[in-house]
């Protein structure tokens, strides 16, 4: 059974950091793409940021040098680190991986950034 549990949300003031776990079990991990998404009220769920298995990664634009995704293989674990947080980052922020050509999300953890 695929398992992806986020953690790490909260409530933040603008500026401030976070970070974002997701653990997962069910899936060979160390050979899995990884990504997180968000998705705000009203709006569509859109990809963040990904990690392939050897490590390279991409980013939204809006979130460049302010976000880093990382993983830990022994941990079967992603993370997002999250930097100078702005209103705009304001989301429900979702894992997701592909195992065997189905897509698996996580529960979402939200992620709200105050003024």
């Amino acid at each position: 059974q695929v398992q992806l549990v986020e953690s790490g949300g909260g409530l933040v003031q603008a500026g401030g950091s976070l970070r974002l776990s997701c653990r997962t079990s069910g899936i060979a991990f160390s050979i899995s793409r990884m990504g997180w998404y968000r998705q705000a009220p009203g709006k569509q769920r859109d990809l963040v940021a990904a990690i392939s298995n050897d490590g390279s990664t991409n980013y939204a634009d809006s979130v460049k040098g302010r976000f880093t995704i990382s993983r830990d293989n022994a941990k079967n674990t992603v993370y997002l680190q999250m930097n100078s947080l702005k209103l705009e980052d304001t989301a429900d922020y979702y894992c997701q991986t592909t195992w065997r050509s189905l897509n698996y999300w996580g529960q979402g953890t939200q992620v709200t950034v105050s003024s």
